[in-house]
């Protein structure tokens, strides 16, 4: 399969750098904050299980958003939809003032749930309209060029994570055996540094959020072309036509599984990688590696779309997850950890080929499939709580908890396969 067609004409570049930018700013937010499971577990001594409710709350904003971000986009604009998304986006993080000063986890909780309000509004938005943005043809390609600068921003978000924000906790200090100092300490030097590292937390958030209004002025006096955009789209009418379409139904199962995946590799990898032994800093300096490697392959594989379908390269870099999960689960040590960051290569392509086969051809259903898809990212929600739930186990039959639980993993990359596969055989 070959195409002489430009992935972005010339008319549609600063709208495309624009819009672009998006996916760098929210892949900060999903990055810095995926670390904090493990911070949250730690200063406020609660359980895996407890502390995954970060994710829970992070990506269930995206479950409750999504629908009506789609019906706004649908009664007023792409463009309107990207100024609240921003404004949501904001004050989600300066809600993490309060968080902070109040001590309260589940005021933390609260932040997030708005914060990523604002990024289903985005995300149900600029993806699509990225795929609009010139021929058909070459969709699936410019999304996935769009799309490689949300790991960008992720990449700072990890940075900001290790070298900001873990390295900065008291609660993580160790002592010469390696065990953590914080639990031995009275009541009163724990209130004391609780207060400290919460602050520690807090303070990059409040940076974004003053970025994001940057943003926000920014897009709000530029001029954006409303190519893709459809009035008067009855939402059931495009409900029910959605459901008629084998290939978008199964996408959306198959989105639901690939954000879990993604979300369980990058969060539990500091806790693999605790059970070595190794500090949450450092830890999270593999976390880097991991996203490095992403980033990589999110470039080759767009590249490799040029000559390969994109179908049968879903299947295959499947395929390489199902591999890589399986050193990760059997393979104890050092080569365990190397598995788990040589996931990442293989996760590369998912999200954005996953939402391109999924829309292709849907037409005047854009909207409403897209916010279908992004919806799906409430897998990030659910499967996270469940695999901190089997790492406070300790061990799973012979092996630690930590290794047993990249099972969840392993099945996700089994349906994004058999979705691949299924594709790229029957529904081309």
């Amino acid at each position: 399969m070959t195409t002489n067609s430009k992935i972005v004409e010339k008319k549609y570049l600063v709208p495309f750098i624009l819009i672009t930018s998006l996916f760098a700013l929210w892949g900060f937010a999903n990055d810095i904050t995926n670390p904090m499971v493990a911070a949250f577990k730690t200063v406020m001594e609660m359980s895996n299980a407890r502390a995954s409710l970060i994710q829970f709350a992070f990506y269930g904003g995206y479950a409750t958003m999504a629908i009506p971000a789609a019906l706004f986009v649908q009664r007023f604009s792409y463009k309107k939809a990207i100024l609240l998304g921003l404004t949501l986006y904001a004050i989600g993080t300066l809600l993490f003032w309060p968080a902070a000063k109040y001590e309260v986890f589940e005021f933390f909780l609260i932040a997030l749930y708005i914060l990523t309000f604002g990024l289903a509004f985005l995300e149900t938005t600029a993806n699509p309209y990225i795929l609009s943005l010139g021929s058909e043809e070459t969709a699936t390609r410019r999304l996935n060029l769009a799309q490689a600068f949300n790991p960008m921003g992720s990449l700072l978000g990890m940075f900001v994570a290790s070298q900001v924000i873990l390295k900065s906790l008291q609660s993580d200090i160790r002592n010469e055996a390696g065990a953590l100092v914080f639990p031995t300490l009275d009541e009163a030097s724990k209130a004391a540094i609780r207060t400290q590292d919460l602050a520690v937390i807090r303070d990059p958030y409040l940076i974004l959020g003053l970025v994001v209004l940057i943003m926000l002025v920014i897009i709000a006096f530029t001029k954006m072309p409303r190519t893709g955009h459809v009035d008067h789209i009855h939402p059931m009418q495009s409900f029910r036509n959605l459901m008629k379409n084998r290939r978008y139904r199964e996408g959306v199962v198959a989105q639901i599984f690939y954000v879990a995946a993604q979300i369980m590799c990058w969060t539990f990898i500091i806790q693999y990688a605790e059970n070595l032994g190794i500090d949450k800093s450092t830890a999270q300096l593999y976390n880097i590696v991991a996203m490095g490697i992403f980033l990589s392959s999110r470039f080759i594989s767009t590249f490799l779309m040029k000559y390969v379908n994109a179908r049968k390269l879903l299947m295959l870099f499947a395929f390489g997850g199902m591999a890589t999960t399986t050193g990760t689960i059997v393979i104890e040590g050092m080569v365990g950890l190397y598995f788990l960051i040589a996931t990442s290569a293989f996760m590369s392509l998912m999200f954005p080929t996953i939402y391109g086969i999924a829309l292709e051809g849907i037409g005047k259903d854009a909207t409403l499939g897209s916010a279908g898809l992004v919806m799906a990212i409430v897998g990030g929600a659910l499967m996270p709580p469940l695999q901190g739930a089997i790492i406070d186990m300790g061990t799973v039959g012979p092996l630690p908890a930590e290794n047993a639980s990249f099972v969840l993993p392993f099945i996700s990359f089994v349906v994004i396969s058999m979705y691949g596969y299924r594709s790229y055989k029957f529904m081309k």
